[in-house]
């Protein structure tokens, strides 16, 4: 076999049509909900309309007699009264953890907690008899302030437990080495003429993660494995969960996220519709299906943020940083999420941001309410701490006075500074924060935009101008297991990666990352076609199957280029010296003597060469290879990375407000 191949430019940061874009806007995609195996019968909540209330009573016989009810079954129907969903961040060792049942029981904690399912031979069957389905409820107190729940004397969102508070972690940079005693800094800044303490009490508001697709299951139990179709991050995870909460082997189990619509966190979870789903599935031994309705999504899944953040910063008064104190009280709704513990704590890490703040505290109490429960979303912690400092270098600007971007360039880390250990501990890689804002400030205008708002202000024009800035880093590619662990993260946090070398000279990429909306198989398809030099169009990724792609972990965390790209590259790198050895072998040449650019291998100062192309041929055909080699080049890679990445930029906004009917533009 001989193979003709044009050298090719780079392909990162080629523009390039996205492979996955065609297929799903032509309608050729194929979404959790479109997948309907015959015989499927249709899953639907009964949910509580009210926060916190007793149940005193179901009655469904009505619905049962509704067209195409197959039945309807409360937790004790379905045997599963004491199945619960667990969390899988404990961060402290005696926080408490009420295990989230599938249905409640006799009390439910929040409005849109189910208590019944309806099973039916259609959704809308299902749908029309859950409304005949009538539940007495004795209202109970709702819990619905962070402060007031943990008060002396408040009603108890989980009586057992005897509190209202989840856990309270601290980080102390004084304690932990990594920088000076913040109490000592507010004190000694109090004490100071020359110093300035701002105090401020800000307000993080709940946030839905309203993602295109909605939350959908689909569970086949007709073959040799339980097959779970679901609208999710986190294949693997799913799967794993499924074991831990049904005892259902994970040899028995194949999950398989089809194209998903977006999740923004909000699609981490595991869900007690997905094991009700698996649940009813085995029971009856028919294809079960749940989708979800939007107001069904706006009560149930997982929300987002809802802190509230009591900030100290001290300085001195030449704008010089002295310390910072953090206090966060995080809701976290009736029950805990898959991560959800964790999420406001991943802020102790970034409330430093870009800047060299010598003393550090951070302290977050997390607090049960009878609200829905809140998770992660979009950055999961670390977009609430950027908040936060931003306010307050705002808030400190004012208090001395000072261009607010003048004040923080001050006090950042310096381009020529990295790598920078932060007070927090963190070594920040690389950096060059000048740079981005520089870039931003000469393309928004910025000194021009501060002169005019200087001048409106000065003629008392009523149309005001406001100017917004953000310079902030990002703890993304969250991964280092050691790291997690650490922190008490229920799991590691690498990323596996196999490369398939076909006899075609196509390339089939399996990742235990899935997408659900970022680009994942053209990005990937780029570094393959990089590292092997063959065409952008012969590689294939394939992805969100645990049947494909047994070993992962799934999407979130900012991690899937950082992690899951660095894993295939490491793959990739296993093919080439594979094929090297080959190549060497077929050439009658020293590996050492070898060249490989642009997918093929050359010998050294002669016209001697193969592609890869003929090398992976000659792999498949084995005719003719070394003893000491096996006649594959397919390669797997883990790929656990000792840091995380620390992405920066500046986000600057300029908006036109009418002080007299109060209407905002956006300049």
């Amino acid at each position: 076999m001989t193979a003709v191949v044009e050298p090719t430019a780079p392909e990162i940061g080629k523009a390039r049509a996205r492979k996955e874009d065609a297929r799903l806007i032509t309608g050729r995609s194929r979404y959790t909900d479109a997948i309907t195996p015959p015989g499927t019968l249709h899953l639907h909540v009964v949910r509580s309309p009210i926060a916190h209330a007793t149940i005193t009573g179901i009655e469904s016989s009505a619905a049962k007699q509704s067209p195409g009810v197959i039945g309807v079954y409360t937790a004790a129907d379905l045997g599963v009264e004491a199945v619960g969903l667990p969390c899988a961040w404990p961060i402290t060792p005696d926080m408490k953890a009420p295990q989230r049942p599938l249905l409640a029981t006799t009390t439910v904690h929040f409005a849109g907690e189910g208590v019944a399912i309806v099973i039916a031979r259609s959704a809308a069957e299902a749908r029309d008899a859950a409304d005949l389905v009538e539940v007495d409820y004795d209202p109970l107190e709702p819990v619905l302030d962070m402060e007031e729940a943990l008060k002396e004397g408040a009603t108890l969102v989980h009586p057992d437990l005897g509190t209202n508070e989840n856990a309270t972690w601290v980080f102390d940079s004084g304690a932990a080495g990594t920088g000076g005693n913040v109490d000592e800094a507010v004190a000694a800044a109090e004490a100071d003429p020359d110093s300035v303490v701002v105090r401020r009490r800000l307000r993080q508001q709940r946030l839905i993660p309203a993602f295109m697709e909605p939350r959908s299951c689909v569970v086949d139990p007709t073959g040799e494995q339980l097959v779970i179709y679901a609208a999710t991050q986190v294949p693997h995870i799913l799967r794993t969960m499924t074991t831990v909460t049904l005892g259902v082997p994970e040899s028995k189990l194949r999950v398989i996220a089809p194209d998903v619509g977006g999740g923004f966190g909000g699609k981490i979870g595991v869900l007690p519709e997905e094991m009700l789903c698996v649940t009813v599935a085995q029971k009856l031994g028919k294809p079960v299906k749940w989708t979800e309705t939007r107001s069904e999504s706006l009560l149930a899944a997982h929300h987002g943020r809802d802190q509230i953040q009591d900030l100290v910063l001290t300085a001195k008064k030449d704008g010089t940083l002295t310390g910072f104190d953090v206090h966060l009280f995080a809701d976290m709704g009736a029950y805990l999420g898959l991560v959800g513990p964790g999420v406001p704590i991943l802020g102790a890490f970034m409330f430093n941001a870009i800047y060299k703040i010598p003393a550090l505290k951070f302290t977050c109490t997390n607090v049960f309410t009878t609200k829905t429960l809140t998770d992660a979303y979009r950055g999961a912690g670390r977009p609430e701490a950027t908040f936060g400092i931003e306010r307050m270098m705002d808030e400190l600007a004012v208090e001395l006075g000072r261009d607010p971007m003048e004040l923080r360039q001050q006090n950042w880390i310096k381009h020529e500074e990295f790598p920078f250990t932060t007070v927090v501990g963190l070594t920040y890689d690389t950096g060059n924060y000048e740079q981005a804002t520089d870039q931003a400030m000469a393309t928004f205008d910025y000194a021009g935009l501060r002169r005019e708002q200087e001048e409106r202000r000065k003629s008392g024009d009523p149309i005001q101008l406001g100017i917004g800035i953000s310079t902030f880093t990002e703890m993304c590619g969250l991964a280092p297991s050691r790291v997690l662990g650490s922190l008490a993260y229920g799991a590691g946090g690498w990323e596996a990666a196999s490369i398939r070398m076909l006899a075609t000279g196509k390339v089939e990429v399996v990742t235990g990352a899935s997408g659900h909306g970022q680009g994942h198989e053209t990005a990937f398809s780029q570094i393959v076609a990089d590292q092997l030099g063959v065409p952008f169009e012969d590689v294939e990724i394939l992805h969100g199957d645990t049947q494909t792609s047994p070993k992962g972990l799934d999407t979130y965390g900012s991690r899937s280029l950082v992690v899951g790209g660095i894993a295939i590259v490491k793959a990739a790198e296993k093919v080439v010296a594979k094929a090297k050895k080959l190549a060497a072998h077929l050439l009658e040449a020293s590996e050492d003597d070898l060249e490989f650019a642009d997918g093929t291998f050359t010998v050294r100062g002669t016209d001697k060469g193969k592609a890869i192309q003929e090398i992976a041929f000659a792999a498949f055909m084995a005719h003719d290879y070394p003893e000491d080699m096996e006649p594959s080049l397919d390669s797997d890679a883990v790929y656990d990375p000792e840091n995380f990445s620390f992405p920066h930029g500046t986000h600057l906004a300029a908006i036109e407000v009418d002080t007299d009917t109060g209407r905002v533009k956006l300049r």
